[in-house]
């Protein structure tokens, strides 16, 4: 079976009439656009434009689910839960289990569990089993489902599932990188997860202006290095000696080293050595991503 359970995720429903207008003046993406039976990825940030939460976001017919690290699921929930008011939007922890699928087989594992297969990238689809199935870019599935039928799933290997993840560029925020980055420097804009065109939101106003502005010095990139590493970990490069010049955003094991995605200074992403912990650190090397960065 290539189904894993992933229980380093947690899930956040709202539901209520007035769920869609509450989180679209929340969050980065557009809510308002996010149709039943589909999903996005976005974030969640402070008044000064620095992100608290990244995550999936998918529509239905009742209300939203965000998937985000188990980590910062209930300090999510009381935050937003703080701006709900008297809106008419409840927001609370699931009790679902969680399974991703990848690879050869997948189409098999999914029906096995219950689901079935989406046509397209962020599409969604629920079966009469209760079981809904996302399909998330570059041929991986999310499969959202009661945790009585989640028992015969196995459980991930070390960091198997953040190395996908890594691969595919999506950054997901912990609490060692709370309040580091705007949305833009871990490549939100990039992967649909950020709207310029929407209303206000938390520190859009500051978002807004590193877009327009062009003041966007920072970007996320792949990399591989020979030791391990762990996200928030700081980042050096020669041109800025001991000034930290970058961060791990997110790491998983890989073979005898780590792969990650990273903070770099775009200015000398391609022509210096970065070093993780210090200018003496174990070097980086960078990965190809699925999508250009510039």
């Amino acid at each position: 079976m290539t189904a894993v359970t992933l229980p380093q995720y947690a899930l956040l429903r709202f539901s209520g009439a007035d769920a869609q207008s509450f989180l679209h003046g929340q969050l980065t993406c557009d809510v308002q656009a996010l149709k039943s039976g589909r999903s996005s990825y976005g974030g969640y940030c402070t008044p000064k434009g620095r992100l608290l939460a990244t995550f999936l976001l998918s529509a239905d017919d009742t209300g939203y689910t965000m998937l985000l690290p188990a980590a910062l699921a209930e300090a999510m929930r009381k935050r937003l839960s703080m701006y709900i008011l008297r809106a008419k939007v409840k927001a609370e922890i699931t009790d679902d289990a969680l399974a991703g699928v990848s690879g050869e087989g997948a189409a098999a594992d999914i029906t096995n569990l219950g689901g079935a297969m989406p046509a397209s990238p962020h599409t969604v689809v629920d079966t009469a089993a209760a079981v809904r199935t996302i399909k998330l870019p570059y041929d991986r599935y999310l499969l959202v489902l009661p945790r009585a039928s989640a028992g015969g799933i196995a459980a991930a290997g070390s960091g198997h599932w953040e190395r996908l993840d890594i691969a595919a560029g999506i950054p997901f925020i912990v609490p060692a990188t709370q309040e580091q980055f705007v949305p833009q420097m871990v490549n939100l804009d990039l992967i649909g997860a950020l709207s310029y065109s929407k209303g206000c939101y938390p520190g859009q106003e500051i978002v807004a202006r590193t877009h327009y502005l062009g003041k966007l010095k920072q970007r996320m990139f792949r990399a591989k290095l020979d030791a391990p590493a762990a996200a928030g970990d700081k980042l050096y490069c020669v041109e800025l000696g001991d000034q930290a010049a970058g961060m791990i955003v997110t790491a998983a094991a890989a073979g005898t080293g780590h792969e990650v995605l990273a903070v770099l200074q775009t200015a000398y992403a391609h022509s210096s050595r970065y070093h993780l912990g210090s200018l003496q650190g174990p070097q980086l090397d960078l990965l190809d991503l699925p999508y250009a960065v510039t």
